[in-house]
């Protein structure tokens, strides 16, 4: 880091001691994971620095945006409506829950056969080594899960927090309740503001969260390109730097990422050898810094290349419309694009089912990594009509199951190395060809 943050983090409350652990198992982590990739590309360098400064820089701009009287809210899910808080003046910022390293606190009170996603939030907030949950004056929490629901309630007694009803079904009376429900938020935030939602600064709102939208898909098509210009998991870092990143500068730096990129690719110049064997990966979310299973996959020799995901496609696939010229067209646009999510909360869930078929024929991937965490009860149900939907589409899965834990990753290797050997020796067979819109 450029500076001592100590002072910044005593003052949060932060209890040093562990924060210091936390902040010397990333340093010592990440620059063999990701630094010393051969041919990198060189507008990763930004993404470098912010995780350099990831307890750093970042937090004291949310601290000086409220020393100025503004806000910041914190999330855990695609839900919430981003551009909501920003014309309100609010910031959001996506919380830290992709580690074990605090999950023993958070087993002092929640169950040890919980979601791994859901205890490492919470051991963050209550072991005081996340200084952007000490930053917000929200939390803005979900019904995306039991586990999650009834946590929320958990952690508001020690946090303020709001929680937003998910709606279980699409339809049309569930997405009457979905836009109440967005209506009541943006009451609870014009609350904390003190500011008033308008056309004006709700459009310019949409506008700049569709610009960044616009950005990741730009990158995120060019890594179907073969050789792929970019790992998988250098393009999981951006998009988990996107949840708490300054909306503009990140947008900026992933534009001129592009650029970067698609002269690599005229150049047909890339990561890993044209002939690589690219996969996708769905599932459950990559929330910072799980980059486990990206890692087992790409030291393999595999090229990750597409996520169906809440820190893949789901993220930023779906623009919201900004044709409206009223504030109830905006917040129905909104309403529009967020009910447009297909998480496994939902039943049923066939939309969720077309988008992975979807994008595994654009990326032109050569299987589905079908990836859940131990104990996501929607995802790991839900795995049964994934492989149901692509054993119908004769597109090849694994179906994988883990946690933060770095115990499993040798076992996780050997069959991921099984599953694409079983692809090469189908193909050698001369068996049926692999559904593909980019065949080799």
């Amino acid at each position: 880091m450029a500076e001592d943050y100590h002072k910044m983090w005593a003052d949060l409350g932060l209890d040093l001691k562990k924060h210091d652990q936390l902040l010397g198992v990333l340093n010592e982590f990440y620059p063999p994971l990701f630094m010393q990739q051969p041919n990198r590309p060189a507008g990763m360098g930004y993404f470098d620095f912010v995780i350099s400064e990831v307890h750093g820089l970042r937090v004291k701009e949310l601290l000086d945006h409220k020393a100025k009287g503004g806000k910041v809210f914190g999330t855990f899910c695609l839900y919430v409506p981003d551009e909501i808080i920003t014309a309100l003046g609010g910031i959001p910022v996506g919380l830290c829950a992709g580690t074990d390293f605090s999950i023993p606190d958070a087993e002092a009170t929640l169950p040890r056969n919980l979601c791994p996603l859901i205890k490492s939030f919470y051991g963050f907030k209550v072991g005081k080594v996340c200084p952007y949950i000490e930053a917000t004056d929200l939390v803005i929490g979900e019904t995306t899960c039991d586990g999650k629901k009834k946590s929320y309630e958990v952690l508001s007694e020690i946090h303020p927090t709001y929680v937003m009803e998910i709606p279980q079904k699409k339809n049309d009376e569930s997405f009457k309740l979905w836009k109440a429900e967005i209506a009541q938020f943006v009451k609870k935030a014009e609350g904390l503001t003190g500011k008033k939602l308008t056309a004006q600064n709700l459009k310019s709102a949409i506008q700049a969260h569709n610009g960044k939208r616009k950005a990741l898909q730009k990158l995120n098509a060019l890594r179907w390109a073969k050789p792929a210009p970019i790992s998988g998991k250098d393009a999981l870092l951006i998009s988990q730097i996107a949840f708490y990143d300054d909306l503009a500068r990140f947008t900026e730096s992933v534009n001129k990422l592009v650029v970067e990129l698609e002269a690599r690719v005229k150049a047909g110049k890339g990561v890993f050898p044209k002939e690589a064997t690219s996969l996708m990966i769905s599932g459950t979310p990559f929330a910072l810094p799980n980059w486990k299973l990206h890692h087992v996959i790409e030291s393999s020799g595999y090229p990750v290349i597409a996520e169906e995901s809440c820190v893949g496609s789901r993220y930023f696939t779906e623009l919201v419309d900004e044709s409206a010229g009223t504030l109830e067209g905006l917040l129905d646009a909104i309403a529009k694009r967020y009910f447009n999510i297909h998480c496994a909360c939902f039943t049923p869930n066939d939309e969720r089912m077309d988008d992975i078929v979807s994008l595994f024929q654009k990326s032109g991937s050569k299987g589905v990594i079908n990836y859940t965490l131990s104990f996501c009860t929607p995802y790991l149900v839900e795995s049964h009509a994934v492989k149901k939907r692509l054993d119908k589409e004769k597109i090849p899965m694994l179906n994988l199951e883990s946690d933060y834990g770095m115990g499993d990753m040798e076992q996780l290797k050997t069959r991921v190395q099984a599953f694409v050997e079983s692809l090469k020796s189908k193909g050698r067979r001369g068996g049926d060809p692999l559904p593909s819109s980019n065949p080799d």
